[in-house]
């Protein structure tokens, strides 16, 4: 009979991560059945999508409450899966608060559970380790600091390496994308990357836009690199005016790779843009109720994962109020006046976040918990 696992990645990212691992726990145990909450990577690595990660997918406190009911929907629905179907796993991957609602279930069934891609907890809710290991069998983590904060006398977390090392890779020359989108050969790019999420883009874009126009004084060539999900017309909607940049649609990693500087929003392009050894400003916006509250939760000194896998603050970070057009413009200029000490930073981030093959990796810890 085959073995039954049912998955839940409410996130883009974590679709695009849990698709590896699906792909992997197909490759060592091919009569694994995989089900569950995802997009377009785990349909294309053949898992069976009861619920799209779209409909799920949240950005902050105040932004969550705009698809609580599909939350609610997405979570009864699972928990009916799970009472009824009795999966012989359960793997989560990231999307903390839903994930360990889900986990909470799996466990009074009786089901074991893996998790990859474990919440932050060192950045915000320490309390929530207790509810982690009493709800959670097994943790494949991503960053090399995590595994610490889980394991006492039960080990329970293993670092696995980062994901990203194996998917960020630019595949073609710097020439050629400054030629495909209009920009001369010589001169200085800036690319900006203001999230895959549409209120992220509705916060970042205008200020990001209008620092980009300050530095086309100085020579600067500016180009927005647009997430797959979006389309361009969106971008002139959110601006109220035609944008006047070019823009690289679904070709992110290319367009970083081609750009002297990069302004990105906080997240998981931080990383990428790191392993694609370019300097950055880290920017984030979220509506004000969010961001007092999160003042308030949150533990760490940086909200960038460079800064933080680096233990120090190396990439310029603007949040909330200083995200302005002059102040992202000078940050700009900063890392530029910086750059003997951004280029070693950046080649320490890559050395710290492990070696590829995390998904493969993942999948035996997962798979050894239904051998």
């Amino acid at each position: 009979m085959s073995r039954r696992v049912l998955l839940v990645a409410g996130e883009a990212s974590g679709d695009l991560h849990a698709a590896a691992l699906v792909r992997e726990m197909k490759r060592l145990a091919p009569d694994v059945e995989v089900a569950g909450i995802g997009g377009e990577h785990l349909r294309a690595a053949g898992m069976r999508v009861l619920t799209d990660t779209s409909e799920v997918q949240t950005m902050g406190f105040v932004e969550t409450l705009g698809t609580l009911g599909q939350l609610v929907k997405a979570y009864r629905r699972l928990k009916g899966y799970l009472r009824d179907e009795r999966p012989d796993l359960v793997v989560l991957i990231d999307y903390p608060e839903f994930n360990l609602m889900v986990a909470g279930a799996a466990k009074r069934l009786g089901i074991p559970v893996f998790y990859y891609i474990g919440p932050q907890v060192w950045a915000w809710r320490r309390g929530r380790v207790r509810k982690i290991r009493r709800r959670v069998d097994r943790m494949a983590l991503i960053f090399p600091f995590e595994p610490e904060l889980y394991n006492d006398e039960r080990h329970v977390a293993d670092f696995v390496g980062h994901p990203l090392l194996d998917v960020v890779t630019a595949d073609r020359p710097t020439a050629e994308t400054r030629r495909l989108y209009g920009l001369a050969p010589e001169g200085r790019v800036l690319a900006l990357l203001p999230g895959s999420r549409e209120k992220e883009v509705q916060y970042l874009l205008p200020p990001m836009v209008e620092a980009a126009e300050q530095l086309k004084a100085d020579g600067w060539q500016p180009i927005v690199a647009l997430a797959a999900n979006l389309e361009p017309e969106f971008l002139d909607g959110v601006l109220g005016r035609p944008l006047g940049l070019p823009i690289a649609r679904g070709d992110t990693y290319n367009t970083v790779a081609a750009a002297d500087v990069v302004v990105v929003a906080s997240g998981t392009a931080t990383l990428e843009t790191a392993l694609l050894a370019r300097p950055m400003v880290i920017v984030y916006r979220v509506a004000m109720l969010t961001y007092v509250l999160a003042r308030l939760l949150v533990r760490v000194r940086n909200i960038g994962m460079p800064n933080l896998v680096l233990g120090r603050s190396v990439f310029p970070e603007l949040i909330q109020g200083k995200v302005r057009p002059e102040t992202i413009a000078a940050a700009v200029r900063q890392v530029v006046a910086e750059a003997s000490s951004v280029d070693p930073a950046l080649r320490e981030v890559r050395g710290r976040l492990g070696e590829p093959g995390a998904a493969r990796r993942a999948a035996q810890l997962a798979l050894d918990l239904i051998a």
